[in-house]
């Protein structure tokens, strides 16, 4: 039993420090440069032609890249999800993003269960408790209300709901119909690449105040059922 315990460590210290050594590459030659605006513009004609040419090499290398970012927290998912748009065109674009980064999130999301629950606990624990109540009383329909409201940054909810119960099965399908809108609006945006200064005008203060009607539409009306069948028995 203790030999299989230890066995267990070796592996997680193996896959962290294996997920340590690509964060601290990314960093250490800076290859952030590569997920920025500015280059994505100056690249699109390369990239396009590259896709004309080899077009499953070409998908099959974003969809890994895409993945690894969003499975390490890296800062660039943004800009990929433009570069999807601007590679894919709108209905290829949003399919391709959107598994890749159910994918990505799933992967940061089990890293967190098995790999770095102390470390997480210790970085987000004042998060933890409220997510865990929700989680409880409203389970699947709690992480699909976050998914929809672009306030809460996505690499937090990847890391903090690995610490819940919630199956892993579950966590993937809400988070890949969750982000399903606003993966649309930022794959649809980089279909119009050129005439975009920042990420910032992308998402604007009414299309923000949308996504979180629609997020609390569906704890609404269930909390709206609860309390019908509460006064009818």
């Amino acid at each position: 039993m203790a030999r299989a315990m230890d066995k267990k460590t070796q592996r997680k210290i193996a896959i962290f420090l294996a997920g340590a050594i690509l964060v601290a590459i990314f960093f250490a030659f800076d290859l952030q440069q590569y997920l920025s605006l500015e280059y994505l513009k100056d690249s699109q004609a390369r990239f396009a032609a590259l896709y004309h040419e080899r077009p499953v090499l070409v998908i099959g290398a974003y969809m890994l890249i895409y993945i690894l970012v969003t499975a390490l927290s890296l800062p660039g998912a943004a800009i990929l999800t433009l570069a999807g748009g601007a590679l894919f065109g709108l209905v290829t674009g949003l399919v391709i993003v959107s598994f890749a980064s159910s994918i990505g999130a799933t992967l940061a999301c089990v890293a967190a269960r098995f790999i770095l629950r102390d470390w997480v606990q210790d970085k987000f624990g004042d998060k933890l408790t409220a997510i865990n109540k929700g989680i409880a009383e409203e389970g699947a329909f709690y992480l699909f209300t976050l998914r929809l409201i672009p306030v809460f940054p996505f690499f937090v909810i990847n890391l903090v709901m690995g610490l819940t119960t919630m199956r892993i099965f579950t966590f993937y399908w809400v988070s890949q119909l969750g982000m399903l809108a606003g993966t649309a609006v930022f794959v649809n945006a980089g279909k119009e690449l050129a005439k975009i200064d920042s990420l910032a005008g992308i998402l604007s203060p009414g299309l923000i105040g949308s996504f979180v009607v629609l997020g609390l539409f569906p704890l609404t009306v269930k909390k709206l059922l609860t309390f019908i069948k509460g006064r009818k028995s």
